[in-house]
């Protein structure tokens, strides 16, 4: 084929009639259906031949011309075309620029009414004078007729550049029409255009008219997979070696398909020779096509020998197919309800691939993944089913797209159970996977999968497991279960690989503050000191804010006892004491009368240069011992009263 031009291509001199008589009534532009002329016996009298148009005077055409000219200017379409039809009926022409102007406007206008006027201006200055059009003005129509999805017109316009010698450069018209008919099905009519084309730069000797390789292969996908016919396939591959057009990858993809759908196992021995012949070393395109060519014959015996052939010519490395390939492949196969025959093909596989081959890269990856891509994960798991009742060895890459579609399914118990086979199998997932898994499960709040997932995880010497790790922790939080991150924390606390801070102990601590539940808050706090992490500003903040909502002060003071011990004094080792942890001690301690603990605080703040707005304590103080007198504390508690005046005296409460 491209090695020399089996044939030459027929020449058929250009038709010196037209094949539609009178393509378009330029006068009347009312329709884009083209109507043969009617025999002579048939004509009504109003068509017959009218009087010569009159000639108008100079002055008229350079005033008609002006006008034009002003209406283009102005938008005003209707008397730009007026001014157009009474020049071009004289037999007059506005200059070239006007006349691109003018068919650049109507065709930019977007309504079907103008592109007619501007296709019957094109056909009309192509039959009359053709050096008037600029070839970026007849890219512009098209260009509006790909938009209005008109085909019969955007054909009609090329074949009638074709029939009035215009030679229109194919990178002008050649891509708009390929897109015009693969949006309308219409393929025969571009190959028609097509094949005239490459005709006339042939026969002219044009460069500018010869079709690109992505036209050429436009014409060839068009044959082998819509026409399915081989001699018009060939026929431009002929082409393309006169025209001395390179093929590509794409181009023997598409005779591969044809020539698999036509059963021709001898051209498509001869068309892998070529490949290497060309110097193509990447063969997936045309093994791709090759496969989908056999699964559209329904030869269903030469797709599994195909890909066990290519696999055993690779030496086991990896089958390079698309998704869409193999989504091809399931649904050939689940045609004929062959489940049975695609697990046979995945055991089979899998012992001709290495064992470096990644696992979405596996044939039994590609498969179930199409079965789940096509929504049939419950075939999926079919497979899975059928290739453990051959005793097949089943790859990781049959569990994974499996555990995907169960993932964004939210079917996470079943996820579950199939990671615990998984790993029954001595089959290892990556991290990625497991991360998946546990946020979806997170977020269908399955927490009991989401821990078993993790211990999984653990068990698995996997060494990254701070994401899902995070993911728990934050779930937990935002579903409102403290008591689930404490059992949690107290599982994988003492797990080297997860380093777990004084920030997830405080996230606990603050959870059972904000729910009331105070014993589990001071019972995690004391199991965190116990395993030695330290408490931090925000430990006791959280605390402090519990106790004051249900009035337990005495529990405060207790804390400030601790606190006092630990205060960090250059701002590096210790509790940080500033603004806010002052303020929560002093209203909590004002709160609970327990004013020498008050006036530690306030002693404290002083040495730590801490800012105090004492307004906010005198109303606390206020609100709670209004009543409290001095002299009755005398008689009772001497040092009592004397913090209290102190407290007072601080205060501004004495004045």
């Amino acid at each position: 084929m491209w090695r020399k031009a089996l044939t030459l291509l027929p020449h058929r001199p250009f038709s010196s009639t037209p094949e539609i008589p009178t393509l378009y009534s330029f006068l009347q532009p009312s329709v884009f259906a083209l109507k043969r002329d009617l025999p002579p016996s048939q004509k009504s009298h109003s068509d017959l031949p009218t009087p010569p148009p009159k000639t108008l005077a100079p002055d008229h055409i350079t005033t008609l011309e002006a006008t034009l000219h002003k209406s283009l200017i102005t938008h005003n379409t209707d008397e730009a075309w007026k001014s157009f039809k009474t020049l071009t009926g004289s037999s007059a022409f506005p200059s070239k620029s006007l006349t691109n102007s003018l068919i650049t406007h109507l065709s930019s206008l977007g309504d079907i009414h103008n592109l007619k006027r501007a296709f019957a201006t094109v056909v009309y200055v192509v039959e009359k004078n053709p050096g008037f059009l600029d070839f970026e003005t007849v890219g512009t129509l098209l260009d509006a007729m790909k938009c209005a999805n008109t085909a019969a017109p955007a054909f009609a316009l090329i074949k009638s550049v074709f029939k009035n010698r215009f030679f229109l450069p194919f990178s002008v018209w050649g891509n708009v029409l390929i897109e015009i008919s693969r949006k309308n099905g219409n393929f025969v009519a571009f190959l028609r255009v097509f094949e005239e084309n490459c005709r006339i730069a042939l026969d002219e000797k044009l460069e500018s008219m010869k079709p690109d390789l992505a036209a050429c292969n436009a014409a060839l996908e068009g044959c082998c997979r819509e026409l399915e016919s081989v001699s018009d396939a060939e026929k431009v591959v002929e082409t393309m070696a006169v025209l001395g057009v390179r093929p590509d990858e794409s181009s023997f993809g598409f005779l591969a398909y044809l020539y698999a759908l036509k059963g021709l196992e001898e051209k498509i021995t001869e068309l892998e020779g070529l490949m290497g012949g060309f110097g193509f070393s990447n063969k997936r395109v045309f093994q791709s096509n090759l496969i989908n060519g056999y699964v559209k014959s329904g030869k269903l015996e030469s797709v599994s020998a195909t890909i066990l052939r290519i696999l055993r010519e690779g030496d086991g490395d990896f089958l390079n197919l698309g998704e869409e390939t193999y989504c091809e492949v399931v649904k050939g196969y689940l045609m004929s309800a062959s489940v049975k025959e695609l697990a046979t093909l995945i055991i089979e596989a899998q012992k001709l691939e290495s064992s470096t081959v990644v696992v979405d890269r596996s044939v039994g990856y590609g498969i179930v993944n199409a079965c789940v891509h096509i929504g049939l994960s419950d075939k999926a798991h079919g497979i899975l089913d059928e290739m453990n009742a051959q005793g097949g060895s089943l790859g990781l890459g049959v569990y994974v797209p499996i555990l995907k579609a169960y993932c964004k399914e939210h079917r996470t118990a079943e996820a579950t159970q199939l990671v615990m086979d998984v790993s029954n199998s001595g089959l290892q997932l990556d991290t990625g996977t497991y991360d998946a898994l546990i946020e979806s499960s997170m977020s269908s709040q399955d927490f009991q999968s989401a821990f078993s997932l993790y211990r999984d995880m653990r068990e698995a010497r996997i060494s990254d497991l701070k994401g899902s790790y995070l993911t728990i922790m934050t779930g937990l939080m935002e579903n409102h279960r403290p008591e689930l991150m404490a059992a949690f924390l107290d599982e994988v606390v003492e797990d080297p690989r997860i380093e777990v801070g004084t920030h997830d102990w405080n996230s606990i601590i603050h959870a059972f503050c904000k729910a009331g539940r105070l014993e589990d808050a001071r019972r995690t706090f004391r199991r965190m000191i116990f395993l030695q992490h330290k408490p931090n500003e925000q430990t006791y903040l959280s605390l402090i804010s519990g106790y004051v909502s249900v009035e337990k002060y005495f529990c405060v003071l207790m804390l400030w006892h601790e606190v006092k011990r630990n205060v960090s004094v250059d701002g590096e080792k210790g509790i940080k004491f500033d603004h806010n942890m002052v303020d929560a001690f002093l209203y909590a301690l004002v709160k609970g009368g327990f004013f020498d603990a008050v006036m530690q605080v306030v002693e404290k703040s002083q040495e730590m240069k801490v800012f105090v707005d004492k307004w906010r304590y005198k109303q606390a103080f206020m609100e709670t011992h209004k009543k409290l007198k001095v002299s009755k504390l005398r008689k009772r508690n001497f040092r009592k009263m004397e913090a209290l005046v102190a407290f007072k005296n601080w205060a501004g409460l004495n004045a």
